[in-house]
C-alpha cells in the first residue's frame, strides 16, 4: 500500500536537499583548481662565432657574437609585447644565459638557471669541426637513426629527449597559466617539439631551430600543443590555438 507524504515531510525533505547542495558546493570549492595550461616559449641561444662550424656541446666559454647579441635584443623587444610573462629560465651555458638576459630585462624578471635546459652531452664529440664529424660513419646514423645513437662518453639522444621534455613538464606545473621562457639549444628544443607534434626522435632531425628563434607550446596535464616552431619575425601576441 502506497504511503502519502505529509506536508511537513515534503519541506523537512526539500531543507535536507538544499543542506547536502550547500554542503557538495562547499566541498568542491575546496578542491584544487583544474589544470590550467601553461605557454612555454622555447628561445635558441644567438649565433656564436662557431654556429655551423664545431659542436661546442657543454664545453664552458663559448659566448655570442655580435649578431647573436643583436638577435638576442630582438627576441628580448618581441617576447617583451607579450603580458603576464611569469619567468625566464635558461642553459648554465654562457651563450644561453646571454640570450636570455635582455629577454628577462624586457618583462622586468631574473634568469633562472634550469640544468634540465643543458645542452645535449656531446661527449668525445665536443668541440670537433662538424665537416670532421660528418665524414665519420657515424654520422649517417645520426642524422637517420638518432634513436639508436649514443655519444660516446656522452648522452643518447633518447635521454636528451626524456631529460628536456620532464624539465618542461615540471616547469610547467610551477606556472599554470601563466607564460614562461626557457632558453636552451637546437637540439634539446627539437627533441621537445618533436615529442610535442607526436613525432618519433628519429625525424626529430628534419625540425629547423634556428639562432634566437622561438618555438611556442601550450602545455596541460593531457599534454603539449604546438603553437608555432623556429618563429623568428611573426609578432608573438598573435600565437594561440586555433
Amino acid at each position: 500500500m502506497a504511503t502519502t507524504r505529509t506536508p511537513a515531510s515534503a519541506r523537512t525533505d526539500a531543507k535536507q536537499s538544499t543542506t547536502a547542495t550547500k554542503a557538495a558546493a562547499r566541498r568542491s570549492s575546496k578542491r584544487p583548481p583544474t589544470d590550467k595550461p601553461t605557454t612555454i616559449l622555447l628561445v635558441r641561444h644567438g649565433q656564436t662565432p662557431t654556429t655551423g662550424k664545431v659542436l661546442p656541446g657543454r664545453a664552458p666559454g663559448l659566448h655570442l657574437a655580435d649578431q647573436g647579441r643583436e638577435q638576442a635584443k630582438i627576441a628580448g623587444l618581441r617576447i617583451g609585447e607579450l603580458q603576464g610573462v611569469e619567468a625566464v629560465y635558461s642553459s648554465p651555458l654562457e651563450r644561453a644565459k646571454e640570450t636570455a638576459a635582455p629577454i628577462a630585462a624586457a618583462v622586468g624578471l631574473r634568469v633562472r638557471i634550469d640544468r634540465g635546459l643543458f645542452e645535449c652531452d656531446f661527449g668525445d664529440w665536443t668541440g670537433k669541426e662538424l665537416k670532421a664529424l660528418m665524414k665519420l660513419p657515424e654520422w649517417r646514423t645520426v642524422q637517420s637513426a638518432p634513436s639508436t645513437f649514443r655519444f660516446p662518453n656522452g648522452e643518447s639522444f633518447i635521454e636528451m629527449q626524456t631529460r628536456m621534455v620532464s624539465t618542461l613538464d615540471r616547469l610547467r606545473q610551477r606556472h599554470p597559466g601563466g607564460t614562461i621562457v626557457c632558453v636552451s639549444h637546437a637540439d634539446t628544443i627539437k627533441a621537445a617539439v618533436a615529442h610535442a607534434l607526436g613525432t618519433h626522435i628519429d625525424l626529430f632531425q628534419r625540425i629547423v631551430i634556428s639562432p634566437a628563434s622561438v618555438s611556442a607550446l601550450t602545455w596541460h596535464a593531457g599534454g603539449p600543443i604546438v603553437l608555432a616552431v623556429n618563429s623568428t619575425g611573426r609578432p608573438l601576441t598573435e600565437l594561440r590555438p586555433a
